[in-house]
C-alpha cells in the first residue's frame, strides 16, 4: 500500500507541478538515436527503458511517449509518482526492496498490455549507478528489449542527494541520448540477472554519448550565437 499524503504535501506537489511546467517551458531539448526506438515503437513492440535516478526528471520530461515508470512505495514515491502523472506517465509502484514481485509481475501485464516501461535501476536507494537486475528479469520474461536513455544539462541544480538528482535552470540545454534496443541474453531469469555489468556498461556509455552530444551542442550553440548576435534556439 502507497504511504498517504497530507493536505500540505499534496498542495505543494500542484505548487511544484507548476513551478515545473513553468521551467520546462523553457528548457531546449535534443534527442539523439530514437529512431530504433521509435520504430518498434511504430510497430506496436515495447521496450523496457532504463535510466539512472538522478536524470529522471529529464529523461521523462523529454521522452514524449507516455511510460509506465516503476516507482517505489515509500513515501517519496508517492510524490514523484505524482509529479510523473503531471507529466504524461504512469506508474508501476514498487522496487527490488519493497514490492518488488508483485511489482514485476504488474510490469509484465503492462507491458503485455502495450505500454513500455522505465525503471531507474539503482534506484530507489542506491548506491548510485549500480544496476539491480529486476529490469533485466522483466524485459527477458517479457521477449523485450532494453533500451538505455541519458541525458546531459548544460546548467542544473544537483541535489545533496544519493543520486545527485538534476534539475535544469530556467532556459538550460537539455540533450538526451537512446541506446540501440538490446535484448537481455541467456537460458533463464538467472542468467538475465547475471547480466548486470553488460547493462551497466550500456548505461554509462549512453550516459558518456549524452555528455559529448551535449558539449557539442552548445560549444556548437554559442559559436553560432556569436556569428548570429547572440541568438538563441533549441531544437525537440
Amino acid at each position: 500500500m502507497t504511504d498517504a499524503l497530507d493536505v500540505r504535501t499534496r498542495l505543494a506537489i500542484r505548487l511544484g507541478s507548476g513551478v515545473l511546467r513553468a521551467l520546462g517551458a523553457t528548457w531546449r531539448v535534443s534527442m539523439h538515436g530514437a529512431e530504433a526506438y521509435a520504430a518498434r515503437h511504430a510497430r506496436g513492440e515495447r521496450v523496457v527503458l532504463v535510466m539512472w535516478h538522478g536524470q529522471m526528471l529529464m529523461c521523462a520530461h523529454a521522452h514524449q511517449s507516455p511510460t509506465a515508470v516503476m516507482i517505489s512505495e515509500h513515501r517519496d514515491g508517492e510524490i514523484i509518482a505524482r509529479v510523473l502523472g503531471l507529466l504524461g506517465h504512469s506508474a508501476v509502484r514498487g522496487s527490488s526492496s519493497r514490492g518488488g514481485a508483485r511489482a514485476l509481475l504488474e510490469a509484465a501485464r503492462t507491458l503485455t498490455a502495450g505500454t513500455d516501461i522505465a525503471i531507474t535501476p539503482d534506484g530507489p536507494r542506491g548506491p548510485r549507478h549500480s544496476f539491480a537486475p529486476g529490469a533485466l528479469m522483466l524485459a527477458f520474461r517479457a521477449s523485450a528489449p532494453v533500451v538505455a536513455m541519458a541525458a546531459h544539462v548544460d546548467r542544473a541544480w544537483r541535489l545533496r542527494s544519493w543520486d545527485g538528482f538534476e534539475i535544469p535552470k530556467p532556459f538550460a540545454r537539455i540533450t538526451v541520448v537512446y541506446s540501440e534496443p538490446r535484448m537481455v541474453d541467456g537460458a533463464d531469469v538467472r542468467d538475465a540477472s547475471a547480466c548486470t555489468d553488460e547493462f551497466t556498461a550500456l548505461l554509462m556509455d549512453t550516459l558518456a554519448r549524452a555528455r559529448a552530444a551535449g558539449t557539442g551542442a552548445s560549444e556548437h550553440a554559442a559559436s553560432g550565437a556569436a556569428a548570429h548576435g547572440g541568438a538563441r534556439g533549441g531544437a525537440r
